[in-house]
């Protein structure tokens, strides 16, 4: 049984898109890297959301997780309204990276790998940011927005994987082909 270890709607809803069935086991993780560079990161935790899950009910486990930078700052999910707009605001008129990074426990083989997608937004001004952060939106997401939501308005464009913005690679679905998982079967 393949097991997401992610309670990211938007992560079951991709997956969804190629895997009939699967299992979705949130992982008991603590966000927070011990490690700042970005790519590190994101596949330190989700190695470590993977073999969460793993150890509590085996299969075949995906942990992902996706940490937005700028620099060499991360920016992780706002705590409140401010610092969303904070957030925001410094994302403004610039290029920032997107990285997902993934583990896939399979047959006792742990698969790891990430994808970075630079994002360029738009000049925002602190009007539209305060309506963006009303409608919520902001505030469970790495860098505080959403792409595939109001958000998308914001970019002005994307070099790599569109998937990966929202948290979900493309290259994870490639990994679970090469597995044998068959990911035309919806």
């Amino acid at each position: 049984m393949l097991v997401l270890a992610s309670g990211s709607p938007r992560r079951r809803e991709i997956l969804s898109r190629f895997i009939r069935e699967f299992r979705v086991v949130p992982s008991n993780v603590e966000e927070g890297c011990s490690v700042q560079e970005p790519l590190e990161c994101a596949v330190q935790l989700a190695k470590a959301k993977a073999r969460e899950v793993h150890g509590r009910v085996g299969g075949t486990v995906i942990g992902a997780d996706t940490v937005v930078s700028i620099g060499d700052k991360i920016l992780g999910k706002p705590a409140n309204e401010g610092e969303a707009f904070e957030i925001l605001r410094l994302l403004s008129g610039r290029v920032h990276r997107v990285t997902t990074g993934y583990c896939i426990i399979h047959n006792g083989e742990e698969i790891t790998g990430a994808a970075v997608t630079e994002v360029k937004f738009r000049e925002l001004d602190d009007d539209l940011i305060r309506e963006y952060i009303k409608t919520g939106e902001p505030m469970d997401k790495a860098g505080a927005y959403g792409i595939q939501g109001k958000a998308g308005l914001f970019v002005e464009w994307i070099r790599g994987d569109y998937y990966n913005v929202v948290g979900f690679p493309m290259g994870i679905v490639w990994k679970l082909r090469e597995l044998g998982f068959n990911v035309m079967s919806r």
